[in-house]
């Protein structure tokens, strides 16, 4: 399973959606890079593999970063790196 989360300005709660292959999952990641690198901010709308009925819409100015990683069931529920105490 692979995770997309949206860090959004200032939220501390990222917004993840899920895809099951790498190739869907990459191709959501750059789907919104390209969003962002857009001089005028456009809406994102995102959907949920894992739970069809999660979606999200967030304005493209709002993400501050956004991380693709790999869930295997050892990262505890955390992207891998990025993260800080």
């Amino acid at each position: 399973m692979f995770s997309i989360d949206l860090t959004l300005k200032y939220s501390p709660i990222p917004i993840t959606v899920q895809r099951k292959e790498s190739e869907d999952a990459q191709k959501v990641y750059k789907d919104v890079m390209e969003t962002l690198k857009s001089p005028t901010p456009q809406l994102v709308e995102l959907t949920c593999e894992k739970d069809p009925e999660k979606k999200v819409a967030v304005f493209s100015d709002q993400i501050s970063a956004v991380i693709l990683s790999q869930k295997d069931g050892s990262s505890a529920g955390r992207p891998a790196g990025f993260f800080m105490q």
